[in-house]
């Protein structure tokens, strides 16, 4: 049951503000349901606008906590809260780890591991996942590579929040990305700085995407080859980040040629602090196809059993 008006009333006059915490089930064992799991239940939904309404009615501000094992509606009610610390379910120093983040004495600097969309349907699985009532015996995969921010990303799919995605009590630059061939290995080495521009110590995880040349198969518009966090930084410090990537961190799987290949074409490098803010680009040019892996069709399922022990 929700509280009363007049007790979130009287909250709201005797406290400075307000922290509520939204709690899911990790979903083991079982799918989650949509109502009142991945979409808030009626009572949710007005404790956060009861409670919004009085504080900020009073100049005093919102916090939400998520204390979920994955991706919740968000959209409908973000704009109550002044911020939403997503915990996940961190278990017995949880309490210690978002105390320190809200007074201050830890700045945050986690990332989205997922995209959380606008609507359920965003989501590309939404279409075919089973709904209740229907059969789950039977799922026809449809997504193909577009899973995740692949597939918002490459079909223009604005989120709630992107995939990489995570606030700081500070701010980061990035400089102009070097792409540089190393002689002995061939690998494409990417280099850049990374410098705390705000007024706190904080560690940043900077995330590198590629786009890729799709002339042979479809390819999603980029793709996270490589992150790393940041050592601590105080204001005005900064870091040298450098990633190195293989001809086979290039490769895609062609079905027609059996073979990891790296097409010809240009190449496209993305630093960034998410899927959606990138920061720096630059490109480099593959001259030709190169093949990393070439497999044998060995386990062709329309294949008798007995043929493959021959």
């Amino acid at each position: 049951m929700p509280l009363a008006k007049s007790v979130i009333d009287r909250k709201a006059a005797e406290n400075d503000i307000a922290i509520l915490s939204l709690g899911r089930s990790s979903g083991e064992g079982t799918d989650r349901q949509l109502k009142g799991d991945y979409l808030l239940s009626e009572n949710e939904q007005q404790l956060i606008q009861q409670v919004s309404q009085a504080f900020h009615g009073k100049g005093k501000k919102v916090i939400v906590i998520l204390n979920t094992g994955g991706v919740m509606d968000v959209e409908s009610w973000k704009n109550q809260a002044d911020a939403i610390l997503l915990a996940w379910q961190p278990a017995q120093e949880g309490g210690n780890a978002i105390a320190d983040i809200l007074t201050g004495s830890v700045t945050p600097s986690g990332k989205l591991t997922m995209t959380f969309p606008v609507r359920y349907e965003d989501v590309p699985s939404a279409a075919h996942f089973p709904k209740p009532g229907e059969n789950p015996e039977y799922i026809e995969y449809t997504d193909g590579i577009y899973v995740g921010y692949r597939y918002f990303s490459s079909f223009d799919v604005q989120p709630a929040y992107p995939f990489g995605y995570g606030l700081s009590y500070t701010q980061f630059d990035y400089s102009p990305v070097k792409v540089e061939e190393v002689a002995a290995t061939g690998e494409k080495e990417i280099s850049f700085q990374v410098k705390n521009t705000g007024s706190v110590p904080g560690k940043e995880v900077v995330q590198l995407y590629v786009s890729s040349p799709a002339g042979l198969i479809d390819k999603p518009v980029k793709e996270l080859k490589a992150f790393v966090k940041t050592g601590l930084l105080s204001p005005g410090e900064e870091e040298e980040i450098r990633f190195r990537l293989s001809v086979a961190d290039l490769a895609s799987f062609v079905p027609e040629d059996s073979a990891w290949i790296a097409e010809a074409g240009v190449y496209t490098i993305e630093a960034g602090t998410s899927s959606q803010d990138i920061k720096q680009v630059s490109t480099f040019t593959l001259p030709e196809n190169q093949v990393v892996t070439k497999v044998h069709n060995i386990l062709n399922p329309d294949q008798p059993i007995h043929e493959l022990k021959n």
